[in-house]
């Protein structure tokens, strides 16, 4: 059962590996119309944005989404932060550390 499950790993990261490669390496020999990397530049906001949202609000089958209080008040000095520093890893550090107080005090 280890060899099954150390293979099934290793093909999956390779999977992985070359899901990531391949574009690129297929996109650097080939002539890119500008329109087409105006609209690409908007790609990591769309994304990012939905990732931020979706951790905001909790799923239930059949209902309506609710708030996830926490990661809403983890996410208000993660902003600041932001806003603040125009730095990704300020933002990554202060909501790990706003989170990590919010568990200390019994709030998450």
């Amino acid at each position: 059962m280890g060899t099954y499950i150390f293979v099934t790993i290793l093909l999956c990261g390779l999977v992985t590996w070359l899901s990531r490669i391949v574009p690129f390496a297929i996109i650097k020999n080939l002539s890119v119309p500008q329109w087409l990397i105006s609209f690409l530049s908007f790609v990591p906001i769309a994304i990012m944005t939905a990732i931020f949202v979706e951790s905001l609000l909790t799923y239930h089958a059949g209902h309506w989404p609710e708030f996830n209080l926490p990661n809403i008040y983890a996410s208000i000095p993660a902003i600041l932060a932001g806003v603040l520093t125009k730095s990704l890893l300020a933002v990554v550090i202060t909501g790990i550390v706003a989170m990590a107080v919010l568990r200390l005090v019994g709030w998450a």
